[in-house]
């Protein structure tokens, strides 16, 4: 992986050394994070937005996980850029959750977060590389920044036990204020003082004495006296205390523990209030010591509240979908649909012959004879139109493996359902206006091979245009499309009563009509179906705003007036509507499949009227 532009790098974690806490990370237990991107932050604080520096970008290696780490522009960030670039902080510490372990080896783990800290616990950690100039960063062996003994924290998801990181040194306390503060000294408080005005020995160089074991303890201790502080049972008691072995850094019961971070900072705060027992209190009150605990196999959020429990959202019940498991479609409305492929003739074969004779002219017409003149032959004219199928089809693809994962609903049923759903409607579309595609698209449906109605020719369909002009308002227009619609009948010849197709919008704005005194002319749809001649108004919302051509001008589609038993659907035996199923092995995956061959067409002449809006001057 390369990687530029960065402000330092270093090993996050380390491969096969034997943590503070008795943990060993094994190799690939990062892997998941490789090429990750994950906050850079100061001594695992998440308590505010300016405890995040940067942030770093992890590189799972044969030795570990190596960090390059790019500060952000913040005074944090450029603060903590400038103490890594003069060597005042050199390790590096990682919090991970969500760990799998097999005894105390870490196989597998996914790092949240990198932290710049004073000391680490891992052996391997450290920053490896600084940038001294806005030049390309190079790793320069002399300018290296090496990290000998100390290394990374890992805040298990599980309770652990942690080294103590501190590095800070010790302080002169504060002047006291009061003889209470004085008298709320613990012994292990002025032991501590002892020794440094004694000795000229801080803190540190106590700890720095102590083996592992006896800083485990310690730690242990700390946690208890926590727990005391919080209220909690007392674990003076050898039996009560030692239910696990701490040396393993995990507990076999539940409970809390320490972040290096947060004895830093309790130490920090015992030095300057000049009270040990005054830092645990304000620490397990969750003020400004705010800090996290990890309790088996999950990150519990610790603030400021003083009352219940924190984060009560973690007991609520999971959000369960309201109608089953799968997801609910978002489509038009379809109602229309059903109206129209339940409406048309259909017949059992697909390649449709139309032929017509013209009785219609004069020369049709039987004639008067008069006696001693020869008879006239009687002549008309015929007609004739072919219609051949189109296939028409949906394709869909799964992988095998996400059909078996996705467990709350039966996606593939769900997938044929949404299949089945878009491919009638694609066909009544297609069968009333047309599926709307440019004639050189590749995917058109042909409309010599399914003809819509709204663009058939003259002889089975009859346009008629409704003139609007510009300052008409919508009231206007929908007044003169009604009169056209019953003018338009005088030239139909459908079968029956016909159905009215139209947009939404004409619905409305017929429903909206007034009289002169504001009373609606109409109450209901079945009322303006009455009024216009048509057994049912069905609005169709592809018709909004679709246009058709006519004498090669374009005109907003008003509404279609027609029987739809004049409309065949031809299909062959096999030309069905038919679902297919593929498995392909190599890839593993399903191919899903559904077609039909079909033709349709008008084979009634002037057996549907399409109406139009024609504007003119």
């Amino acid at each position: 992986m390369s990687v530029t532009g960065y402000d330092f790098c270093g090993w996050a974690t380390k491969n096969d050394l034997k943590c503070a806490d008795g943990r060993v990370i094994r190799h690939g237990a990062f892997t998941a994070n490789d090429g990750k991107k994950v906050p850079l932050v100061w001594n695992h604080q998440h308590n505010s937005p300016d405890c995040v520096l940067g942030h770093a970008i992890l590189e799972n290696r044969d030795n570990g996980v190596f960090a390059y780490g790019f500060f952000n522009n913040t005074k944090q960030g450029q603060d903590a850029k400038e103490q890594v670039k003069h060597g005042d902080v050199e390790a590096l510490s990682i919090w991970a959750n969500n760990l799998q372990q097999a005894g105390s080896d870490v196989l597998h783990g996914v790092i949240r977060e990198v932290s710049l800290v004073l000391s680490g616990a891992n052996p391997g950690a450290f920053i490896e590389s600084v940038a001294h100039s806005s030049d390309p960063i190079e790793e320069w062996e002399d300018e290296g920044i090496f990290y000998t003994d100390e290394g990374i924290i890992i805040e298990h998801s599980e309770p652990v036990v942690t080294e103590e990181n501190t590095e800070e040194k010790a302080e002169e306390p504060k002047e006291e204020t009061s003889e209470e503060s004085t008298e709320e000294l613990s012994h292990s408080d002025e032991g501590e003082k002892k020794m440094a005005d004694s000795n000229d020995r801080t803190v540190q160089d106590v700890l720095d004495t102590m083996n592992e074991e006896q800083k485990t303890v310690m730690y242990a201790l700390i946690g208890a006296a926590i727990e005391d502080a919080k209220g909690g049972k007392s674990t003076n008691s050898e039996d009560e205390e030692m239910k696990h072995n701490m040396f393993e850094g995990s507990a076999a019961d539940n409970g809390n523990f320490l972040s290096h971070s947060d004895i830093d900072t309790i130490f920090s705060t015992a030095k300057k209030s000049g009270s040990l027992r005054d830092a645990f209190e304000a620490y397990t009150d969750g003020g400004e010591l705010a800090h996290s605990i990890d309790t088996t196999g999950m990150d519990v959020a610790v603030g400021s509240q003083t009352y219940g429990f924190n984060d009560p959202d973690m007991l609520f019940p999971d959000y369960r979908p309201l109608k089953g498991g799968a997801p609910e479609w978002i489509s038009r409305r379809m109602e229309w649909v059903d109206v129209v492929l339940k409406g048309v003739a259909r017949s059992p074969f697909s390649r449709v012959k139309s032929v017509y004779a013209n009785i219609t002219e004069d020369a049709a017409r039987a004639k008067g004879y008069i006696k001693g003149h020869q008879k006239a032959t009687e002549v008309f004219t015929t007609l004739k139109r072919t219609t051949s199928p189109q296939t028409i089809y949906k394709l869909q693809k799964m992988d095998r493996d996400d059909i078996i994962d996705i467990t709350d609903f039966d996606v593939v049923a769900w997938i044929k359902a949404e299949m089945r759903v878009m491919l009638d409607e694609e066909i009544a579309r297609a069968i009333l206006i047309g599926d709307g595609r440019l004639s050189d698209d590749e995917y058109k449906i042909k409309e010599d091979c399914v003809r819509p109605i709204a663009t058939d020719v003259p002889l089975f369909n009859i346009q008629f245009g409704v003139k609007t002009s510009a300052q008409d308002t919508p009231s206007d227009v929908a007044k003169k499309f009604m009169d056209d619609v019953i003018r338009a009948r005088k030239n139909y010849k459908g079968s029956g009563n016909p159905i009215m197709f139209t947009t939404e919008d004409m619905l409305t704005e017929m429903l909206l009509l007034k009289d002169d005194i504001g009373h609606k002319l109409y109450k209901s749809e079945s009322e303006i179906a009455t009024a216009l001649r048509v057994s049912k108004v069905v609005t169709v919302e592809p018709m909004e705003g679709h246009q058709i051509s006519i004498d090669g001008t374009d005109f907003d589609l008003l509404a279609i007036v027609i029987n739809l038993n004049d409309y065949n659907v031809g299909a062959d035996k096999g030309g069905a509507i038919s679902m297919f199923d593929d498995f392909d092995i190599d890839f593993n995956k399903y191919t899903y499949l559904i077609e039909t061959r079909i033709s349709g067409a008008l084979v009634k002449p002037f057996s549907a009227i399409t109406l139009y809006k024609k504007p003119v001057s």
